[in-house]
């Protein structure tokens, strides 16, 4: 059973000729995209379902996460800003990904996107090299490049997991 589900924004292919900050924009918002499209046409049921036995990953826990991967690195690490995790806690560090019935994909998504949102105002006051405010959890600090990086490698494989799980859904593939 599918469902209308909140409009994405389009996947445009990053351009082939562009500068290396532009580069990891549009390739930073490809892999956003291709989240999001993995997502399209599913209820929340949908959403649910697990990739496979004995893992408990599924695509809402993906949406989940990946907002807490960019309000970790962009606000924590980039801006410095000390904020609390969105979902998960001191007694469950993954409980991103471990969704329940109550969870809905309105609110991930919604909470996705507004982190994104913050992502893109918060990297535009930066140049590539600049260093964050803020430390990550080891201690370390990173650079705006080393951040855009890192990010594009984390949609990329988690995508790889949403291509797996979509088929597993209703078998839907593609990139």
């Amino acid at each position: 059973m599918t469902t209308e589900r909140i409009e994405t924004v389009p996947r445009v292919d990053p351009a082939t000729t562009t500068g290396e900050r532009e580069a990891l924009e549009q390739w930073l918002d490809f892999h956003r995209a291709t989240l999001a499209t993995k997502c399209e046409g599913l209820d929340d049921a949908q959403l649910r379902t697990l990739s496979a036995p004995p893992s408990d990953l599924n695509l809402l826990g993906l949406v989940r996460h990946m907002a807490e991967v960019e309000r970790g690195w962009f606000r924590k690490v980039l801006a410095g800003e000390e904020l609390p995790w969105i979902y998960s806690t001191e007694e469950d560090r993954d409980r991103d990904l471990h969704v329940t019935d109550e969870d809905t994909y309105e609110e991930a998504h919604a909470t996705w996107q507004a982190e994104i949102a913050h992502a893109r105002t918060l990297a535009a006051g930066h140049d590539l090299d600049d260093l964050g405010a803020g430390k990550h959890r080891t201690g370390r600090t990173f650079n705006l490049r080393w951040i855009y990086l890192h990010m594009i490698e984390e949609y990329a494989r988690h995508n790889g997991h949403a291509d797996l799980i979509r088929e597993r859904i209703d078998g839907a593939t593609g990139d």
